[in-house]
């Protein structure tokens, strides 16, 4: 949501909608941990949409801040590792809190890594967590180029998760384009987040078609995939 056009909101929450994302992602920055200022839980709350929030906190110290976005609304709420020194602490405290929108679900508790940070950084974490997200991109602000490791860096989590026998999901987060949707997703993330290859300034609806297109284009072909190797 960072990229949109924040004069039209509601109508940019609208296109989304009507093309079937699946997530709302918002980038949380607080000029601190990340170099830009961005938006805060009211910005979240005030977002009504019956899609899934999802909060990526690029925030320093997110313990103490966690409380307010699960009351905006956050169905997903990640953190950086680097940005704490209580990881374990922050997982907990996301785990034992009601989910506003749907009590029954709860909380989706997710954290995010850096290019720069190593995947093992995650292994202790893994009974705690739903969701690892990559960064494509040095978080900070929009339109960057996707750094090519990130491949090799999920098919690596992928197999970390897998030997813990843990049940997490993946996601890919910046520099995902309409150029390079496909590839993405042919390394089968979870979760893909885009920004500015929707909120382009020329066509959100079709851009947002298009990527959602996608993506059920490369679920399809696991599916049929997977059928064929039985």
């Amino acid at each position: 949501m960072l990229t949109a056009d924040w004069l039209a909101l509601g109508s940019e929450l609208r296109l989304l909608e009507s093309a079937r994302v699946k997530l709302l992602h918002f980038d949380v920055m607080d000029g601190v941990f990340c170099p830009m200022m961005t938006i805060g839980a009211p910005v979240v709350a005030g977002c009504r949409t019956p899609l899934f929030k999802d909060v990526h906190l690029m925030i320093d110290d997110p313990l103490p801040k966690v409380d307010s976005f699960v009351h905006a609304g956050a169905d997903i709420v990640t953190f950086h590792l680097e940005s704490c020194r209580h990881p374990h602490r922050v997982l907990q405290t996301l785990g034992a809190m009601s989910n506003v929108n749907d009590p029954a679900r709860g909380i989706l508790r997710g954290v995010a890594l850096n290019p720069g940070i190593p995947l093992e950084a995650v292994e202790p974490l893994l009974t705690e967590l739903d969701l690892v997200m990559l960064l494509a991109v040095n978080p900070g602000w929009g339109g960057q180029k996707f750094i090519p490791a990130a491949q090799s860096r999920l098919a690596r989590l992928k197999e970390v998760i897998a030997t813990a026998g843990r049940d997490v999901l993946t996601g890919v987060d910046g520099g995902i384009t309409r150029d390079n949707i496909t590839e993405v997703l042919a390394m089968q993330p979870d979760i893909v987040v885009t920004g500015s290859a929707v909120f382009d300034g020329k066509n959100a609806a079709a851009n947002a078609a298009y990527m959602v297109e996608a993506a059920n284009a490369a679920r399809r072909h696991a599916s049929t995939s997977a059928s064929s190797q039985l």
